[in-house]
């Protein structure tokens, strides 16, 4: 009896390591816009630290997550464009009741450190800024194609234009390949070798704005959402202001 009882402590112990172990190595595979991977680096080690969960985020461009989803790809959390996000919800491919309004990002010019910086500091100084410039990088993303054909700039600079396929407007700067960028500034605080120049004239000022949802066929929904939760609570926020954006 008394070995009997003991082996039976025994197996629950085992088992209880066992189940240990496997929770500690759940995974949550979140899809995020630059601008909030950069957050969940600062505050993610404490929600590992706190969870069952490791967290495998994978950074890139709103397009691109899209495109990852409807081929099949399977997520937990996704953070980006309220547009991406407003497709993923009509497709069902994220629940609606977890869409999450996270921060917001105006957008100005970023330089390499310590190269010389154009005036930017009306419409007038920056368009003359882009008329100057020997190279240009943008993203693929609304707001600056826009902004520049409003400006009546496009045949003018087009041939200078960089758009990559993928979020590198910032590198490219940082490794001299472009003169300027025009990026949402939080890159400007968050990609080494680069500086802002400055923010877009007010007139002319637009934000990228970056949302949260959780996937509708995540298996780890609760804390996925508990995450979202946390990207709304004061040590994220500060995280967001020091970056450079604005919660909202």
């Amino acid at each position: 009896m008394r070995l009997r009882a003991v082996a039976s402590v025994v197996a629950c112990m085992l088992f209880a390591c066992m189940s240990h172990g496997t929770a500690r190595s759940a995974e949550l595979k979140i899809f995020a816009s630059r601008a909030i991977g950069t957050v969940l680096a600062e505050i993610g080690p404490k929600f590992e630290q706190k969870s069952a969960y490791k967290l495998n985020v994978i950074t890139g461009l709103s397009s691109e997550f899209v495109g990852r989803i409807d081929a099949g790809e399977t997520f937990d959390v996704i953070a980006a464009s309220p547009l991406a996000l407003d497709d993923l919800i009509r497709d069902r491919k994220v629940t609606a009741d977890s869409n999450t309004n996270l921060a917001r990002s105006a957008y100005g010019v970023a330089a390499r450190t310590g190269a010389s910086k154009p005036d930017i500091s009306s419409v007038e100084a920056f368009k003359r800024a882009l008329l100057n410039a020997k190279s240009i990088t943008y993203l693929p993303v609304p707001g600056v194609p826009q902004m520049i054909q409003r400006l009546g700039l496009w045949d003018a600079i087009a041939s200078k234009v960089t758009i990559p396929n993928t979020d590198i407007s910032s590198e490219l700067v940082a490794k001299g390949e472009i003169e300027l960028g025009i990026v949402a500034i939080t890159q400007t605080f968050t990609t080494p070798g680069v500086e802002l120049v400055g923010p877009l004239p007010p007139e002319i000022q637009f934000y990228s704005h970056f949302c949260g949802a959780v996937s509708a066929a995540s298996k780890s929904a609760d804390a996925a959402r508990h995450l979202l939760h946390l990207l709304k609570q004061p040590p994220a926020i500060r995280v967001i202001r020091a970056q450079g954006m604005e919660p909202i």
